[in-house]
């Protein structure tokens, strides 16, 4: 049991916590025996429960409990068989709330193994109430819809009489009857009252002198055809409304079409709830990509340094207890510089986060560009491999800008070149003034990015084929060049695969 306990507690330290309280969805981490290690708080609130009650619980405790005995085969059958998966999509996933109310989910799952190799599994959840509720909605309002038309359609050849009060009515639209010449016969609906119309003004008067051009050269044809049997159904779109026409031929005595029955709806509202939810499912698709490939690069990026922590403070405590003060310095290192990859992790993500929401502006004021690189090379000396130098020619700059978006920026470059630069190599860092902007550049020896990869090398979680062992999160670019887009600047790029990188910022110079 206290093995258990020390596994549970080391999870919950530091940076892990804090990455998963600040998730949007709900997190938690579940072991290989189905019991809950960690949840972060969005969880919490999404369940009702305090994390006091849910660490240690049985994963089931949150499914309810008429299939409780069917989830643990699942689970374990998941178990014998890990990987990356979604759950949900095109189906009915129930959770239950700590009161006992069930609501349904969606699962992105992932997994990762420990030190000692036993399995944790990452569990993303997302309550779907809101968009199920809106499914059920529209499929009412489709269903109603389609039951109001069959239903008039009918009474309209059961009764004339009926068919013009149903007519009158009729929403959003009208309902016309027009003869050979396309004159109307009978028309009636909302529209009409819309566009400050009566019947009585229709009434043997043209259809096809309501339409502009484009639209009756459009229109013609097709009402023509249904005379000789060839019913339809077309959309016609103006640059405001939009308007469905159903048009079927109505026979005489003698079987012959003599007129046209031309239901006409204003589909403008309808079109544009449709286009919102083709929006929201593209953003919905977008975000469900994004958290599986978060899922799946935290797991990467946090078992190595959590890793390193778990085992260097295990030595040291080892060495100190056995009084070998002299072998924990290169431990504590190891702690340290793994707390610090944690934390350059982090400040990605919170970066973004803010970046995203519109939280980070641009507060311009006097700054010695030329001291703030010089301190920048400074402060990266320490991260640098063996060998590694930094070259600089820094012009005397002073320029209105955001020093503090300007330091991250460099570090952040600075940061990658010497990441993916060998030993022994040149770091050349250029600050010049160039007429009416100035150029601040990086260039590095590193390994290059693939040319048929660098038109993606801004994007969210990019990471090129031959930087995939060297650590990252894949946003330090993105979020670079958002930083420099808030300073009305522009972030270019020269690279060659195996002969390094070039970096250049352009800045406006500006006044205050």
């Amino acid at each position: 049991m206290n093995r258990y306990i020390d596994k549970k507690d080391t999870l919950k330290e530091g940076a892990g916590q804090l990455l998963f309280d600040t998730a949007a969805e709900g997190l938690m981490l579940v072991n290989g025996e189905g019991e809950i290690l960690i949840v972060n708080q969005q969880l919490e609130d999404m369940f009702g429960y305090e994390r006091n009650e849910l660490i240690g619980e049985k994963i089931e405790a949150l499914v309810p409990q008429r299939i409780r005995k069917q989830h643990v085969g699942h689970r374990d059958a998941y178990h014998a068989n890990p990987h990356k998966r979604s759950m949900g999509k095109g189906m009915d996933l129930l959770a239950v709330k700590k009161d006992g109310e069930e609501f349904p989910v969606e699962i992105s799952l992932n997994y990762m193994r420990n030190e000692e190799g036993d399995l944790v599994v990452m569990a993303l959840v997302t309550d779907i109430s809101d968009r199920k509720r809106a499914e059920i909605a529209l499929q009412d309002l489709n269903a109603s819809l389609e039951e109001k038309v069959e239903e008039r359609t009918q009474e309209l050849k059961e009764s004339q009489n009926l068919y013009r009060i149903i007519a009158r009515n009729f929403p959003n639209g009208t309902i016309n009857v027009f003869d050979e010449n396309l004159e109307y016969v009978f028309v009636e609906g909302q529209e009409l009252f819309r566009h400050g119309l009566t019947s009585d003004h229709l009434m043997g008067t043209s259809y096809l002198d309501r339409l502009p051009e484009d639209a009756r050269e459009m229109i013609e044809p097709k009402l023509r055809a249904v005379f000789h049997g060839e019913n339809t159904s077309f959309q016609v779109d103006s640059k405001t409304e939009s308007y469905q026409l159903n048009a079927v031929g109505l026979p005489d005595s003698h079987g012959k079409i003599t007129q046209v029955l031309v239901v006409e709806q204003n589909i403008t509202e309808q079109k544009k709830a449709q286009e919102d939810i083709k929006n929201a499912l593209h953003k919905e698709r977008e975000l469900n990509e994004l958290k599986s490939r978060f899922v799946s690069m935290a797991s990467h990026e946090f078992r190595t340094p959590l890793s390193t922590v778990l085992t260097s403070s295990t030595l040291v405590r080892r060495y100190i207890e056995n009084e070998q003060l002299d072998k924990t310095p290169k431990h504590l290192d190891r702690i340290q510089g793994s707390v610090h990859n944690l934390t350059s992790i982090l400040n990605d993500f919170l970066s973004l986060d803010k970046l995203e929401e519109g939280r980070i502006e641009a507060r311009f004021a006097e700054v010695d560009l030329s001291h703030l690189m010089r301190e920048v090379i400074e402060e990266m000396e320490n991260h640098q491999k063996p060998g590694q130098y930094v070259s600089a020619s820094i012009d005397e700059v002073t320029l209105t800008t955001d020093e503090h978006i300007i330091r991250n920026v460099t570090i952040n470059l600075l940061s990658n070149a010497i990441k993916y630069s060998p030993e022994n190599s040149e770091i050349k860092l250029d600050l010049k003034r160039e007429g009416d902007h100035i150029s601040l550049s990086v260039k590095d020896q590193g390994i290059g990015i693939p040319k048929e990869e660098q038109e993606h090398l801004f994007s969210r979680f990019f990471r090129a084929t031959n930087a995939t062992n060297i650590q990252g999160t894949g946003l330090g670019l993105h979020i670079v060049k958002r930083y420099v887009d808030l300073l009305s600047g522009e972030l270019t790029f020269e690279s060659k695969e195996h002969s390094g990188t070039r970096f250049t910022i352009t800045l406006p110079i500006r006044d205050l």
